[in-house]
């Protein structure tokens, strides 16, 4: 679970402004803990939203020298996820954050 935390920490930093706050919050439901993670950013765009866990999946406006990445980050926490008996869920709206 470290490295998904990891890749949800570095991606919210790596593509977001530097002023971007983030917050994890866990909680019971029924016999179920919850993890949720949310930014202030600059969300994903709703036409790749739905695809965001898919493997090389990313931004137009990821697609620069500066940032970098391979768009692995997300399918990677997906597939820990389901390893680990879960599953994630996106919301998102541009320019006002993401929660997972």
């Amino acid at each position: 679970m470290n490295r998904v935390f990891q890749n949800l920490v570095a991606n919210t930093v790596q593509y977001n402004l530097k002023d971007t706050k983030v917050r994890m919050r866990l909680c019971e439901q029924g016999d179920e803990i919850v993890i949720v993670f949310e930014d202030n950013g600059i969300g994903i765009p709703a036409t790749i939203a739905k695809d965001i866990f898919h493997p090389f999946v990313r931004a137009d406006s990821a697609r620069n020298s500066q940032t970098g990445g391979t768009g692995l980050g997300l399918a990677i926490v997906e597939k820990i996820i389901v390893a680990h008996g879960g599953n994630i869920s996106l919301k998102t709206e541009e320019n006002f954050g993401c929660k997972f």
